[in-house]
């Protein structure tokens, strides 16, 4: 079948780095290009004794970020703890919100691509992780901490996109809208805006949503646009062959054109997540988000 026959369906996860001069939870500074794991404190290398204290510029960059994209402010939301091992999160986890994030149901309005509105089912803080820079001696990768802990909102879309087309318009509103309000800088190249694309195609008229492929780190609107296009072409050609879509976390190659398998995809169970015991709950007030 040609793909005019399929409806592709994508949702996006936006991580976009706050405008703040220290960490989330520890006083490194978060400048960038300084040398590598050189903006590190005792707590972001993860030595044993040591606790989060809360930088409350990011609380106040979240409540203006969820004003602006017409949410709901929760006056209380929870820290957690998402559980995962890679060179680069020394915790073993990152400490994030799951079950009740700051931020719920906004959306942006598209008026180029089509006359809609994308929802956004959640906004919410977490801490970033460090970096791995591959085949850098010998074939060996290194860990460069500087980033580990610079504080991030991730921001979390319905699968309400229907093209690759949709999803850069409503990817430069948001970039734009988080650039006007001061909570970021927008530099896609420094990875301090960059997005997960989450792919899936279903029959045109079907209500039933196809198995989802996410799309790791992208952080160009070109290459946003080549790879969900490719991805959907993939999904296409293996359903038309008889096969059937493996959930998984693919990147996309550039030279090539195309993407690649990372790993398998995890589901939420996965992580492990739970309340974290070293903060209370968040709770804010109506006067603070006035």
């Amino acid at each position: 079948m040609p793909r005019s026959d399929y409806q592709p369906v994508i949702g996006l996860e936006v991580h976009a780095q706050l405008l703040t001069h220290s960490k989330l939870f520890s006083s490194a500074s978060t400048n960038f290009g300084a040398a590598p794991n050189s903006q590190t404190t005792a707590y972001d290398i993860a030595l044993p004794g040591l606790l989060p204290v809360l930088n409350v510029k990011v609380v106040e960059l979240a409540i203006r970020t969820g004003l602006a994209l017409n949410c709901t402010v929760n006056l209380v939301s929870e820290w957690s703890r998402k559980h995962y091992f890679y060179p680069d999160l020394p915790k073993g986890y990152q400490i994030t919100q799951y079950e009740k994030p700051i931020c719920e149901w906004g959306h942006i309005d598209l008026t180029e691509t089509a006359q809609k509105r994308i929802n956004i089912r959640r906004i919410h803080i977490e801490e970033d992780a460090g970096k791995l820079i591959h085949d850098a001696v010998d074939g060996l990768s290194l860990v460069d901490l500087n980033r580990a802990g610079t504080p991030l909102l991730e921001i979390v879309s319905e699968p309400d996109l229907r093209h690759a087309d949709e999803a850069v318009e409503y990817l430069k509103a948001l970039r734009e809208i988080l650039m006007a309000i001061g909570v970021n800088d927008g530099n896609l190249d420094e990875g301090s805006f960059r997005c997960d694309a989450n792919v899936s195609i279903m029959k045109k008229g079907s209500t039933v949503l196809g198995t989802r492929c996410e799309l790791k780190n992208l952080n160009s609107f070109k290459f946003i646009k080549a790879a969900i296009d490719v991805e959907i072409d993939r999904h296409v050609e293996i359903i038309d062959n008889g096969g059937s879509i493996v959930q998984e976390t693919r990147l996309y190659d550039t030279h090539r054109n195309e993407t690649r398998s990372m790993r398998s995809k995890e589901d939420a169970h996965d992580y492990r997540y739970f309340p974290e015991p070293d903060l209370p709950l968040l709770q804010l007030t109506s006067a603070q988000i006035e």
